[in-house]
């Protein structure tokens, strides 16, 4: 037995080295060589700061901003808490939380009378969806063009600039043409009025 013991310990202290460090460094290298944004979370930053990631919903509940998805996380839109509400659809707790999330759409655009996008109700299956449809954010200009105190050409450019955001499905079949929340905020910042 003694005869296996120094061997074993041999090993797995290399293959501990080799795969518990080596490797993992090996393609982290690589990556951040590579796939410099996305290996470091595809962050965002503004001014030497970092303001968001194009990956993960973020809260915007003024007015004056685009909304995206509710959250299922707690707190909203926590990384480390990916996950849905495992609430199915006739869940009173799920119909509740979604005519809850219809009057606040309602309450801050009374002049919205056209039918809410679902995806501004209800959260994603990881709870963390940075994307809207182009509906939702079509849905929301009137709000957030009269919360800026916005003209109605002002609010014409404001459309045009959802439409410039709208990125198409993945390789050209997979998935929903769908708006950056984060990205068009930024933007919308950046307007001059």
């Amino acid at each position: 037995m003694k005869d296996n013991l120094r061997p074993s310990i041999v090993m797995l202290v290399l293959f501990t080295l080799i795969l518990g460090l080596g490797y993992p460094a090996a393609v982290t290298g690589v990556a951040r060589v590579v796939f410099p944004s996305k290996s470091t979370g595809s962050t965002i930053e503004r001014d030497g700061k970092v303001v968001g990631s194009e990956l993960v919903g973020q809260s915007f509940d003024d007015p004056k901003y685009f909304w995206g998805r509710p959250s299922a996380t707690s707190p909203a839109n926590n990384g480390a808490a990916s996950s849905g509400s495992n609430l199915g659809p006739t869940a009173q707790a799920q119909a509740d939380a979604v005519a809850g999330r219809v009057k606040a759409l309602q309450d801050a655009d009374p002049t919205q009378t056209g039918p809410v996008p679902a995806d501004l109700v209800t959260a994603s299956g990881s709870g963390l969806d940075p994307h809207i449809s182009p509906e939702a954010a079509l849905y929301q200009v009137h709000r957030v063009a009269a919360a800026r105190g916005m003209t109605k050409e002002q609010e014409a450019d404001l459309k045009g600039l959802v439409e410039r955001h709208v990125e198409g499905r993945t390789l050209g079949f997979m998935g929903e043409p769908r708006v950056n929340v984060l990205m068009l905020n930024l933007d919308l910042d950046g307007i001059k009025r």
